[in-house]
């Protein structure tokens, strides 16, 4: 009789809870190892694509996440006065896509990945280190306070400052920052009645979408130096934002300073040689951290998990496929963020004219920019990719 294999997860986010829940079904044995007290995540809200959703149908996960899609009217591109350069809507990104955009808050997503592994899969206040990655002859290790781990296979999910991948990749420069810091909320604003919408000013922007549970996810962003931080960041919102187009001043106004999240951005410019050695993989930040101005970080970690699990007894496999295709996704959203970001006045002035004319001339940017993204599907079934020859569902 073959042995069961077992997994170890290092990270229990997104793309590490969706490694573990695939790899269970193709029945190794995991072990998801987090080393925060709980899995509730501190962040706000996170938008899945079709591409994503494809990927969690292979979990078996995918219409339950489809069901919380809050997008149902209008929806665009705005200036922050509040004219509108580009317009969609739910049913044209759909028909475009294949399937819904779905905007959710990371908890909830969290909550059902979960509940997709067996009891005891998942150890929280478990900080762990790659003791060894192995090889084809001997298993990789994993140290914890509870003593070391064996592993067929180690998932590598533990983030933009990923330990595991500065042990593999000792030479690799890291991350780097990406010239500009966001904020994030999720407040109920009451009253409040708005298309979905993200606004491009002057080396500033700002998103507002309603969520499933009646809450709104507001975001921004802005071109501002590293590592600062102000005493109130709402009162920073209200400096940057607060005379923006309806709802900006709504949602500043329902929000307390302790509602607002705020960080850097940082993403991985030189893409890795490769994203695995011995028997560890690497998955989503860890492996291709890029800037959110696309909202492919979470979707492209999606991505990884299903198809490492697809390929767990060939990372070499994994690698040729993901490391292209992230990359690619990567690039483009580095070059998304200078546009939506651009600090020249002049040069606003021609973008926004152009964003303008493009739009009255075919589909709107906002779903434009997903073509060759939100088209991916599995390498398995349901949605099986080309490459496979695979039946389709």
């Amino acid at each position: 009789m073959t042995a069961t294999k077992r997994a170890v997860v290092i990270g229990g986010g997104i793309g590490g809870l969706t490694a573990a829940a695939a790899l269970h079904l193709r029945v190794l044995r995991v072990t998801v190892l987090e080393r925060a007290p709980s899995l509730r995540p501190i962040g706000a809200a996170i938008s899945l694509s079709p591409n994503a959703l494809r990927a969690l149908d292979v979990i078996g996960l995918g219409d339950e996440i489809r069901d919380l899609a809050a997008w149902q009217g209008d929806g665009g591109l705005r200036t922050p006065g509040g004219r509108w350069l580009s317009r969609s809507n739910a049913e044209a990104a759909a028909a475009r896509f294949g399937g819904p955009l779905v905007l959710l808050h990371r908890a909830t997503l969290i909550d059902h990945l979960a509940a997709r592994l067996p009891g005891g899969a998942v150890r929280t206040a478990a900080d762990a280190l790659l003791a060894d990655p192995g090889d084809r002859d001997r298993p990789a290790r994993v140290r914890t306070p509870e003593g070391e781990l064996e592993a067929d296979l180690v998932v590598a999910a533990d983030g933009i400052h990923s330990a595991v991948r500065a042990t593999l990749f000792p030479d690799h420069p890291g991350p780097v920052y990406s010239g500009f810091t966001t904020w994030r909320v999720v407040i109920p604003v009451p009253g409040a009645d708005f298309a979905s919408h993200e606004t491009w000013g002057r080396g500033r922007i700002w998103g507002t979408h309603p969520l499933k549970d009646g809450r709104v996810y507001a975001y921004a962003a802005a071109v501002t130096p590293a590592g600062g931080h102000a005493a109130d960041e709402r009162a920073e919102l209200l400096h940057r934002y607060g005379d923006w187009h309806h709802p900006v001043p709504a949602v500043l106004a329902a929000a307390r300073p302790e509602d607002v999240l705020r960080h850097d951005v940082h993403h991985i410019a030189e893409p890795l040689p490769a994203y695995h050695r011995g028997r560890v993989a690497l998955v989503g930040d860890a492996a291709h951290a890029m800037p959110p101005t696309l909202g492919q970080g979470g979707n492209q970690a999606i991505e990884d998990a299903i198809v490492l699990a697809h390929h767990h007894d060939d990372l070499s496999a994994y690698t040729a496929v993901r490391l292209p295709r992230t990359t690619a996704v990567a690039r483009q959203a580095v070059k998304v963020a200078r546009l939506n970001l651009m600090t020249n006045r002049a040069g606003v002035v021609v973008r926004d004219a152009a964003l303008a004319a493009l739009s009255k001339a075919g589909p709107a940017l906002f779903l434009r920019s997903f073509d060759g993204i939100a088209d991916w599907r599995p390498p398995q079934p349901p949605y099986a990719s080309r490459q496979t020859q695979v039946g389709e569902r």
